[in-house]
């Protein structure tokens, strides 16, 4: 019996993505040693607080993902109504007077339980990708119907809407990025597409003048606006205006981890919306594209793996996770590089942020879920009929 368990151990343990693993590993301590290094130079007012949430949560994420991993995602997907009630209801309560903001936020996006908080929206990220890869899956080559191709986009516009509703646009964008890419590699018509494209113009008048506030809308000016810049720097402009300038200031290599803290330029959210700047702060133009470098390496894995996948469901579930970090590291170095409007997305794996970096880690255990069921004959916990 025991020999048994250890050669299924170890058979586990060998069909697991360890490059992916490394990977995204890497990238979690490089952020915690960076919480670190702000914490012991007693910069930013970054408590202890936020170093430990970050270990905690990784070593909850990487068990999450490794449970996960050993399960067939064919079983995960037939179980789609436990866990996505779960998000979904979740989700829900923020619309409650258990809803709660944060300070500098503008949504309303957290849960508190006893003495943690949570963020529905990442948990429901996860659930999504899971649902709405099956429901891709079933439909198959009937997706291009137009009764299928509605409910289709009826089920992604849910949690596009709800998030909007609940004011948090730069993640309702991210759901909106990840429904729209899984649709096109799942075979959208030509017809849907360009149709998509030709109403863009359309959507984005009628955002622009009878949806946005006048707050998002200056978020967009100040970025080609010179002048605005100037009159915004105490006001919108401040965040990107001095992270522009903490990310310039470490040059080639930066000034180091651990420097004193004179030697750091503050600006709102470093630890988390905008380490970036940080990052190029203390490493400079050589820390940034290591970062990039890694980002990319584990995008690439995972696309790798969508191709590598024994079927279609497999093949989209790894490219809503693929479309998931890649949206995300974009949105992020286009909000610190100030060619993109500051709209709240951390960058993945290396951002605080307890619940953003569990909810990354079950989805790498849904890709080496995929990756480690190439083969029909493998299966932790029961034999899949051939």
């Amino acid at each position: 019996m025991i020999k048994k368990a250890f050669k299924i151990a170890l058979e586990y343990i060998k069909r697991l993505d360890k490059v992916l693993i490394l990977l995204c590993v890497s990238a979690s301590v490089f952020g915690i040693i960076l919480l670190y290094s702000m914490y012991v130079s007693d910069f930013a007012s970054v408590s202890a607080g936020y170093y430990k949430t970050q270990i905690t949560a990784l070593c909850i994420g990487v068990a999450a993902m490794l449970a996960v991993a050993a399960i067939n995602y064919r079983f995960i997907s037939k179980i789609w109504f436990i866990y996505a009630p779960v998000a979904l209801i979740l989700t829900l309560l923020l619309f409650t007077s258990l809803g709660q903001g944060v300070d500098g936020a503008d949504d309303i996006g957290w849960l508190k339980v006893g003495s943690f908080t949570i963020q529905p929206s990442e948990l429901l990220k996860d659930a999504f990708i899971m649902t709405f890869a099956t429901h891709l899956y079933k439909v198959g080559k009937n997706m291009n119907r137009l009764p299928h191709f509605i409910l289709l986009c009826v089920h992604g516009m849910i949690p596009v809407g709800l998030i909007s509703l609940q004011g948090d646009d730069g993640t309702a964008l991210v759901f909106l990025f990840i429904f729209v890419v899984m649709l096109i590699v799942a075979g959208l018509s030509w017809k849907y597409i360009l149709l998509g494209c030709a109403a863009v113009p359309a959507a984005v008048y009628f955002a622009w003048n009878y949806l946005m506030q006048p707050h998002h809308k200056a978020r967009f000016l100040v970025l080609f606006d010179a002048e605005m810049q100037q009159n915004e720097i105490q006001g919108i402009w401040y965040q990107q205006y001095w992270g522009r300038i903490a990310l310039g200031s470490g040059k080639l290599t930066g000034v180091g981890l651990f420097a004193d803290k004179g030697d750091y330029v503050y600006t709102s959210f470093i630890h988390n919306d905008f380490i970036y700047a940080f990052i190029g702060n203390a490493l400079g133009f050589v820390g940034c594209i290591g970062t990039i470098a890694v980002l990319m390496m584990i995008c690439m894995k995972i696309y790798m793996n969508s191709v590598q996948a024994k079927d279609l469901l497999g093949k989209y579930i790894c490219i809503g996770v693929f479309s998931m970090v890649m949206i995300h590291a974009v949105l992020n170095i286009g909000m610190v590089l100030a060619v993109l409007p500051v709209i709240g997305i951390p960058l993945p794996f290396i951002s605080a942020g307890g619940t953003s970096t569990v909810s990354l880690y079950v989805a790498m255990g849904l890709v080496l879920s995929v990756y480690g069921h190439r083969e029909r004959k493998y299966h932790l916990f029961y034999t899949e009929k051939e």
